[in-house]
C-alpha cells in the first residue's frame, strides 16, 4: 500500500501541467476615463461584456506600429494622445487568426467618442457610389466628386488607402 501512494505521489508531482491561455477574440475601443486624450483596449467577449479574466501583456498593431499592451482585468490603456478626430485600426494576431477593428475616434472638447466602422460600410460607400453612376450616366461627375470628398476625408484623418483595403478583406476573412 505504501508502494502505491509512493508511486502515485511520484506520478502526481511529475506530470506536467499545462495552463489554460487566454487569447483576445474580441475587443473593443473605448475612452480612457483616467487620462484625458487617450483610449482604452478592452477585451471582450462575443456579447460585448469585459473579460475580467485576461491579464498579461498582449501585441496589438495600432494604426501599423506595433504596441505591447499591459491587460489588467481585461481593459488596457493606449498612451498615445489624440489631439484631433482620426481613424484608428486596431488589430491583434493570436493563434485562432487574425481579429481588426476600425474605429472612429471622435474629438470634441476634452471627450472621445469611438464609433466602430464595420467594413461593410467601407465597402458599401463606393460601390453604391459607382452603381448610382453606371444607374444615372448624369451623376457620373456628382459621383466622382463624392468619391473624391470620400477618400480625402479618410485620407486626411488617418485612414490610408492600404488600410482601408486591409481592413476590407479582413473582414472578408471574418466570415469564412
Amino acid at each position: 500500500m505504501k508502494r502505491f501512494f509512493l508511486l502515485l505521489c511520484l506520478f502526481v508531482c511529475t506530470m506536467p501541467a499545462f495552463a489554460d491561455t487566454v487569447s483576445i477574440d474580441h475587443f473593443t475601443i473605448v475612452e480612457n476615463p483616467f487620462a484625458q486624450g487617450e483610449v482604452a483596449v478592452q477585451a471582450v467577449d462575443s456579447a460585448k461584456h469585459v473579460r475580467e479574466n485576461v491579464n498579461g501583456v498582449f501585441t496589438f498593431t495600432m494604426n501599423g506600429f506595433q504596441e505591447t499592451l499591459q491587460f489588467e482585468k481585461g481593459t488596457a490603456f493606449y498612451r498615445k494622445k489624440i489631439e484631433r478626430s482620426t481613424f484608428l485600426y486596431a488589430k491583434h494576431v493570436n493563434d485562432s487568426g487574425t481579429h481588426s477593428i476600425l474605429y472612429y475616434i471622435y474629438k470634441n472638447g476634452d471627450k472621445l467618442k469611438p464609433w466602430h466602422i464595420s467594413w461593410v460600410l467601407l465597402l458599401a460607400i463606393p460601390a453604391g457610389l459607382v452603381l448610382l453612376a453606371y444607374m444615372f450616366k448624369r451623376f457620373i461627375v456628382i459621383a466622382l466628386i463624392i468619391f473624391i470628398i470620400f477618400f480625402y476625408f479618410n485620407h486626411h484623418n488617418g485612414l490610408s488607402i492600404g488600410r482601408f483595403f486591409e481592413s476590407i478583406v479582413d473582414g472578408l476573412k471574418g466570415l469564412f
